[in-house]
């Protein structure tokens, strides 16, 4: 469990950090869609509903990639 929390902590590439940016923002997205108070389709809260999921799956293995710069 230290090596995950300190791998979590560790630097992170440019790549995966824009991808981790991605996957918050689809999270967020697809919460605001569930918290509105407007009627929709059910297509549309079935996407969100896998768009949570992925956003969550990406940030957090995007979080877990660390930059091992030679010496």
């Amino acid at each position: 469990m230290k090596k995950i929390m300190n791998r979590m902590q560790d630097s992170t590439p440019k790549f995966f950090i824009t991808l981790r940016n991605i996957g918050v923002t689809l999270a967020a997205v697809s919460a605001a869609v569930f918290e509105s108070h407007v009627v929709l389709p059910t297509i549309i809260t079935d996407v969100a509903g896998y768009l949570v999921v992925a956003g969550t799956v990406m940030g957090a293995v995007s979080q877990s990639a660390v930059l091992y710069e030679e010496e």
